[in-house]
């Protein structure tokens, strides 16, 4: 197989500039976040830890996001308390449900939804605990 990883996740925005901005600022996520093996930075990479990630087509009717969006993005977290701390501070509202967390051998989940009102769950897999 020659597909290793993922290269991009490209969306629409009714702004880019501010919310590319706020995923920065909130999330650390997009260009010039992370640094690679040199401790460089580029302005339009992020450099990610290697990982698990899920590829999964949901339920044309599924209800584990808002039926108005396509697609909702997961991001893998280390510190999910603090960092659902941090966005609260912030006045990011987060969601959290009991039944989302009901496999600790998962992980723990919470989901914000950014400022165009994109859903973006945040996942701390069990082996980050």
């Amino acid at each position: 197989m020659t597909v290793v990883g993922m290269g991009g996740y490209f969306f629409r925005a009714k702004d880019p500039a501010a919310l590319k901005a706020w995923y920065r600022d909130h999330l650390g996520v997009g260009g010039g976040c992370g640094t690679d093996a040199a401790g460089q930075t580029n302005e339009w990479l992020w450099q990610t830890q290697g990982g698990p990630m899920v590829f999964e087509p949901f339920k044309a009717d599924s209800d584990y996001f808002a039926a108005d969006k396509q697609a909702m993005i997961n991001l893998r977290v280390t510190a999910l308390d603090a960092l659902v701390a941090r966005l609260e501070a912030a006045g990011v509202e987060v969601m959290v449900k009991e039944e989302w967390n009901a496999m600790p051998e998962v992980g723990r989940f919470a989901r914000v939804h950014d400022p165009e009102g994109n859903p973006i769950e945040l996942w701390q897999p069990a082996n980050m605990a």
